[in-house]
């Protein structure tokens, strides 16, 4: 590719990847808020609820793990949406052609997202944050539902875009070569688009949990805030425990059967596969070479690559070298590394999630210093993981912007509008830019949790652990 094009890509790497940090939490996070106020709103000993049912002083526990972290959302929402704003306009600076190619049918998602998702969301944000002292008890709960769905809604609107870039449905050639939208419910009903969004949620609701449980690791381990700290811990390895799950199996086994299918090129990259083989080995361990078109140093289970993709035990895979090099993605072995940090995260977290729900039935997990210092630093590798499997799905597209419609050569605006220098001073500045941005929003971070949770007033000093695995 040439350098322009190059530059462009890295530039929009760049933004897309640290502006993913904050949605990720953010929807994550959503989801909890929505639950915890669900927990404080319809708890009460009279509901016919008993999975819910709590006592006045631990609904009101919840409701105050709900307004701290609506907190942390609130913040993560605002810097979410100022680091959003350059992709935006990247569309139709660095990306001028694609906008004109594809604007028809992604100009309708990318306008539902806000519209609805962010408008919704920003609003009820607003309501939550006034307090319940404004509103009614109903209404404050309401708010936080719909915090959950704008946020999650928000998010389906996005991939849904990106379903139809991976995998582009419904539409037809225009009369001067641009795409149209043909059936808005074709797009929506993308074969790609729902195992791709449910791996997608389920990864950010894995981060909202690990964070939720090593915040309430980090106050258990200072002897702080302990009934915000037990529920935050309790709430966060159950659910992480849920999610990881479920992320292996089925989004993550039907997201790869996609891959597949519809991108085999892309799928021999994840898997490292160059030759076309009968019985196909799942690869644990393994380096790709590209100039030799082998892969070294492998540690490998039989078969199981053509079990899990084709549910054969001896069903053909297609390998890169039956695929024209052209079509091959850029970075075969990018693909493949990226791939397999994010299924090894994924596996590393799950059984630290086991383990702390098993800590939690035997009423060990609170008092298990071990394992309060485990979650606490686990939930940074949340992020790595998410990360890594964006870069799965968008550098296993390559080369195409379009999967089979327009490659990211064609999808650059001209060298003569955005030449490569004016592309590396903007990338340089939006790296300093980024960087000032991090650091204020750790500050801003560090101050909500040294302020800790509005809490009732609590014992002077920790409760017996005993006392504290049994609340719980």
């Amino acid at each position: 590719m040439s350098s322009h094009v190059t530059v462009d890509r890295l530039q929009f790497a760049l933004t897309a990847t640290f502006h993913y940090l904050f949605p990720i939490l953010t929807m994550g996070l959503a989801l909890f808020i929505a639950y915890l106020k669900t927990v404080s709103y319809l708890g009460r000993e009279d509901r016919r609820l008993p999975l819910l049912r709590k006592s006045p002083a631990e609904r009101e526990a919840y409701e105050s793990a709900a307004r701290f972290w609506a907190k942390i959302f609130a913040v993560n929402f605002a810097f979410g949406v100022v680091t959003g704003i350059p992709l935006e306009f990247q569309f139709g600076t660095n990306w001028a052609k694609f906008s004109n190619y594809a604007g028809g049918v992604i100009g309708q998602t990318l306008a539902m997202e806000g519209v609805f998702a962010f408008f919704a969301e920003s609003v009820f944000l607003g309501i939550f944050l006034a307090g319940r002292e404004r509103v009614s008890a109903r209404v404050h709960w309401i708010s936080a539902l719909f915090i959950f769905a704008g946020s999650w809604l928000s998010g389906f609107f996005i991939i849904a875009t990106n379903a139809w870039m991976q995998h582009p449905v419904a539409y037809s050639q225009g009369p001067h070569g641009a795409v149209q939208l043909d059936s808005f419910w074709g797009l929506l009903s993308n074969p790609w688009l729902a195992w791709e969004y449910l791996h997608n949620m389920g990864g950010a609701a894995i981060t909202g949990a690990f964070v939720l449980a090593a915040m309430g690791a980090f106050f258990l381990l200072t002897d702080r805030h302990h009934q915000f700290a037990r529920i935050s811990v309790r709430v966060g390895v159950v659910a992480a425990l849920i999610f990881t799950a479920l992320q292996i199996f089925p989004t993550g086994d039907r997201a790869a059967h996609n891959a597949a299918v519809y991108q085999p090129s892309s799928f021999a990259a994840m898997e490292g596969l160059f030759q076309t083989e009968k019985g196909a080995p799942l690869v644990i361990i393994g380096n790709p070479d590209t100039e030799q078109r082998t892969l070294q140093s492998t540690i490998a289970m039989p078969h199981f690559l053509s079990v899990l993709s084709s549910r054969r035990w001896n069903a053909t895979e297609t390998g890169l070298n039956d695929i024209p090099t052209r079509d091959w993605p850029s970075s075969v072995p990018l693909v493949y590394y990226a791939y397999h940090i994010m299924v090894g995260i994924g596996t590393i977290l799950l059984a630290i999630a086991a383990i702390g729900v098993f800590l939690l039935w035997r009423g060990r997990l609170y008092r298990s210093k071990p394992m309060l210092w485990t979650l606490m630093l686990a939930f940074p590798f949340t992020f790595i993981a998410n990360i890594a499997g964006w870069v799965t799905a968008e550098a296993g597209r390559q080369p195409w912007t379009v999967f089979g419609l327009q490659r990211t050569a064609e999808a650059a605006s001209p060298a003569s509008s955005v030449p490569a220098g004016t592309g590396i001073f903007t990338l340089l500045g939006f790296s300093g830019l980024y960087l000032f941005m991090g650091i204020l929003f750790l500050m801003l971070l560090v101050r909500i949790v040294a302020h800790g949770p509005d809490e009732a007033a609590e014992p002077s000093s920790s409760p017996p652990a005993a006392a504290e695995e049994a609340s719980g």
